[in-house]
């Protein structure tokens, strides 16, 4: 069974955190079967999971006991037919390709936290983005 979650953390990780977090994820998702996106400034990280029932719940689990993520918080959690995000082992949105108006679709001001969104509208927002090109690194 696939399901697709989405959580937000707090982080203070270096920019060799992120990098490193990237490229152990991509290598541990592409084994496990999970793909997603990864979203994040210098305060925090959004991210999907998509992938098997067990995987992404391991997965989870490893995140929310990771110090480099403060303050995790389930936005959405749900089964699903099919992925979203299937041709990411772990993509990464591009803040700087980020068009303001797009985030006030969702949001209340055209600054993106992640905090003060439902996990449906963060959802939309990251399918909106994959559109416009906007996801690098697969």
């Amino acid at each position: 069974m696939l399901v697709r979650l989405i959580y937000a953390s707090h982080t203070d990780a270096s920019e060799a955190d992120l990098a490193a977090i990237l490229r152990a994820s991509r290598a541990h998702n592409t084994a496990h079967g999970i793909t997603g996106l990864l979203c994040h400034n210098d305060d925090w990280f959004v991210q999907v999971l998509e992938g098997g029932r067990e995987a992404v719940n391991v997965l989870y689990n490893t995140i929310v006991r990771d110090p480099r993520h403060r303050d995790v918080t389930l936005l959405a959690y749900q089964e699903i037919k099919e992925r979203r995000f299937a041709g990411w082992a772990m993509g990464q949105v591009n803040l700087a390709r980020l068009n303001p108006a797009l985030v006030l679709r969702y949001a209340t001001t055209t600054r993106l936290d992640p905090f003060e969104l439902c996990g449906e509208s963060l959802e939309s927002l990251f399918k909106e983005l994959t559109a416009t090109g906007a996801i690098v690194c697969s």
